[in-house]
C-alpha cells in the first residue's frame, strides 16, 4: 500500500488558480483547545489526513499542550468538520470561531505542524496552574465591566493588531510578540492595583495563558472575553448590543483584517494618510508587515522603501546574480525602513513610523 502524503506538493500559484477556478464558497474560521496530546506524531498525521479529506486549507499548530488553527473549508462541509473534530479524543467540543468576513482565498494550502507550544509565551509551565484561568464573560458582561472605572481593560494582542482596531479605553502595549507583553502588563497591574482586570484578544487563546499567568502572580479578579473579538462581533450584532470595538480586527491569514466598524484609526506608514490596510513588502528578502495606502503601493511597487522597490524590480536573473556574487544582503533590506516620500523610518522592532534621525 502506498504511503499517504503528509504535505502539499503544489506551488501557491497553482493552488490559488485552482481555488479561483473551482468557485466553491468557503468559510473562514479559527479554533483552539488546551488539552494534553500524547503521541504527537500520530495525532499530527491523523489530523492532516482527516482535514485534507474535507478539503480544509489553513495553518494548524499542535503541541503536547493542545491545538491552535486558522482554516477555511467549503461552506457546505462545516457540519462534517464539526463531526470529525468531535469524533477525535483530543479535539471534541472545540468552539469554531466563524470569521466576521470570509474570503475564498484566505488560505491556499493545508499545513499541520508540531510546535513546542501552540502560542509562544516564554512561560515556565511548571510554575503555573493553567487550570486556574480568568472568568470568561460574554459580550454583555464585557461591556458592563469595561465601563467600570475600577476595571483595567487590556488588549493582549501585538501593536500592529491594536493599531488598526481595539476596544475603547484599552491599554494597548507597544509590543511585537505575546511573550513581550506578559511581563510588561504584569508590571502595570502590580503598579496600578486595579479592582479587576479585563482582557481580550482575537479569539481567546492568548487570554487563556495570560489570565492563568496573572492569577499565579496573586491577582484574583481576572476576566477574559469569551471567544475574543470574533465572537464579540457576532454577538453584539445578533443581540443588538452596544459595540465598543472600533476599527478592524487583525487576522493571521491572507485577509490581514476583517472590518468591524467603518472607523479608520491608523495611517499609512509611508505618507501618513488615513489607512488601515496591512500588507507585506513585495520584496521577499524583506517581507515587512506594514500599513500602506493604494497611492504608496503604486509609487513603491508594493514595497516598503525605495531600496526594496529597486531590488524587487530587477529581473529574476539579476536578483540571482546579486545573491550569487554576495552583493545582495538580505539584512540590508530587512532593516532599510525608509520612505522617500516623508523622510520617515519604519522602526525595525515595532514596524511603526518613527521620526527620522537628526544626525
Amino acid at each position: 500500500m502506498p504511503k499517504k502524503r503528509l504535505y502539499n506538493i503544489h506551488s501557491k500559484e497553482v493552488l490559488r488558480d485552482r481555488l479561483t477556478a473551482h468557485q466553491v464558497e468557503r468559510t473562514t474560521l479559527s479554533f483552539y483547545k488546551y488539552v494534553s496530546i500524547d503521541a504527537l506524531d500520530t495525532a499530527r498525521d491523523e489530523l492532516y489526513h482527516g482535514l485534507d479529506t474535507l478539503d480544509v486549507l489553513g495553518r494548524i499548530y499542535i503541541a503536547t499542550e493542545g491545538i491552535n488553527g486558522q482554516i477555511t473549508i467549503p461552506s457546505h462541509r462545516l457540519s462534517e468538520l464539526s463531526e470529525y473534530l468531535d469524533s477525535h479524543k483530543h479535539f471534541a467540543d472545540m468552539r469554531l470561531n466563524i470569521a466576521v468576513e470570509s474570503d475564498d482565498l484566505s488560505f491556499v494550502k493545508l499545513i499541520v505542524r508540531k510546535r513546542t507550544k501552540i502560542v509562544a509565551d516564554g512561560l515556565d509551565d511548571r510554575a503555573i496552574d493553567f487550570s486556574q484561568r480568568g472568568k470568561h464573560v460574554d459580550a454583555r458582561e464585557f461591556n458592563e465591566l469595561a465601563k467600570d472605572p475600577d476595571t483595567l481593560l487590556i488588549d493582549m494582542r501585538n501593536h500592529y493588531e491594536s493599531e488598526v482596531g481595539h476596544f475603547q479605553g484599552a491599554l494597548r502595549p507597544a509590543v511585537s510578540t505575546f511573550r513581550e507583553s506578559l511581563p510588561l502588563i504584569a508590571d502595570v497591574i502590580a503598579e496600578e492595583k486595579p479592582k479587576q482586570v479585563l482582557m481580550y484578544c482575537t479569539g481567546g487563546i492568548r487570554c487563556e495563558k495570560a489570565s492563568a499567568y496573572f492569577k499565579s502572580l496573586g491577582h484574583e479578579d481576572i476576566y477574559q472575553l469569551d471567544g475574543g473579538i470574533i465572537n464579540y462581533a457576532h454577538t453584539v450584532k445578533k443581540e443588538n448590543l452596544e459595540n465598543r470595538f472600533v476599527g478592524k480586527n487583525f487576522v493571521f491569514d491572507q485577509r490581514l483584517g476583517e472590518r468591524i466598524t467603518e472607523d479608520v484609526l491608523s495611517v499609512c506608514h509611508q505618507c501618513g494618510d488615513r489607512c488601515d490596510q496591512h500588507t507585506n513588502c513585495a520584496n521577499d528578502a524583506c517581507h515587512l508587515l506594514f500599513i500602506q495606502c493604494d497611492a504608496c503601493a503604486s509609487h513603491f511597487d508594493s514595497c516598503c522603501s525605495t531600496l526594496c522597490r529597486e531590488y524587487h524590480q530587477l529581473d529574476p536573473e539579476e536578483q540571482t546574480a546579486q545573491r550569487s556574487q554576495h552583493t545582495f544582503n538580505g539584512q540590508k533590506y530587512a532593516h532599510a525602513r525608509y520612505s522617500t516620500l516623508t523622510g520617515q523610518a519604519l522602526d525595525s522592532t515595532t514596524n511603526r513610523t518613527t521620526p527620522p534621525s537628526e544626525s
